[in-house]
C-alpha cells in the first residue's frame, strides 16, 4: 500500500485560505491538479508502497520520536523546481521549521533501519496545494509571486500520522493508519 508519514492541517480557517489560494492559481487557466482540502498535509516521509505487516514496524518507529507540541505557522506561496517552471505548487512553513526538521531528524536513522532512504534532495517543509499537470504560463508565475507573502495562519502541530494513499480516477483518498501524539509538558 501507498504510505507517507504527515502532520494534517486540521485548522479549518487555514485550510479555507489555502483554498482561496487554490481558487487564485486555477483562475489563472493552468492546467492544476489542486490538493483536495480534506487531504492537505505536511509531508514528513514518503515511504512508498510497504506491506501490511510494515505498518507496526513503522509506528513502533514513530512511538520513539520525541516531540512536543508546537505552532506551524503556513506563509507564502512557491514553487519546485521555481514559479517559471512549476510542477509543484505549495504554500511554506515559517514558524515551525525547525522542528519539522528535528522530528524528520530522528526519523532518518529509525525508518533507515527498515530500509527506508531519505530523499536525495534533502527535507524541505511545505504543505502542496496544487501539481502542474500542462505547460506553464506567465500568467501562473505571476500569480504566484503575488502570493509569495500570504499569511494564510497558524496551528498547533500535536500528532504525527502514518497514512495510505489510495490512488483513485478522482484523486488520492487518505486513511489513518497510525498515528503517534506529542508529549505534553
Amino acid at each position: 500500500m501507498r504510505s507517507f508519514i504527515a502532520i494534517d492541517v486540521e485548522d479549518q480557517e487555514i485550510v479555507r485560505r489555502l483554498v482561496e489560494a487554490q481558487s487564485a492559481l486555477a483562475e489563472t487557466g493552468a492546467k492544476l491538479k489542486l490538493v483536495e482540502p480534506q487531504n492537505i498535509h505536511i509531508t514528513l516521509w514518503f515511504l512508498g508502497n510497504i506491506t501490511g505487516d510494515m505498518v507496526d514496524r513503522i509506528h513502533e518507529q514513530l512511538k520513539a520520536i520525541e516531540f512536543r507540541p508546537f505552532v506551524v505557522e503556513v506563509y507564502g506561496v512557491g514553487a519546485f523546481p521555481n514559479p517559471n517552471r512549476p510542477r509543484v505548487i505549495w504554500a511554506g512553513v515559517r514558524k515551525g521549521q525547525e522542528r519539522l526538521t528535528e522530528i524528520y531528524n530522528q526519523l532518518v536513522p529509525r525508518l533507515r533501519r527498515l530500509g527506508f532512504m531519505p530523499e536525495s534532495r534533502g527535507f524541505s517543509p511545505h504543505i502542496t496545494i496544487a501539481r502542474v499537470k500542462g505547460r506553464p504560463s506567465p500568467a501562473l508565475a505571476k500569480r504566484i509571486l503575488e502570493l509569495a507573502n500570504q499569511d494564510f495562519g497558524a496551528f498547533r502541530a500535536d500528532t504525527i500520522r502514518l497514512k495510505r494513499s489510495n490512488l483513485t480516477p478522482k484523486g488520492p483518498v487518505y486513511t489513518t493508519l497510525r498515528e503517534v501524539k506529542a508529549k505534553e509538558g
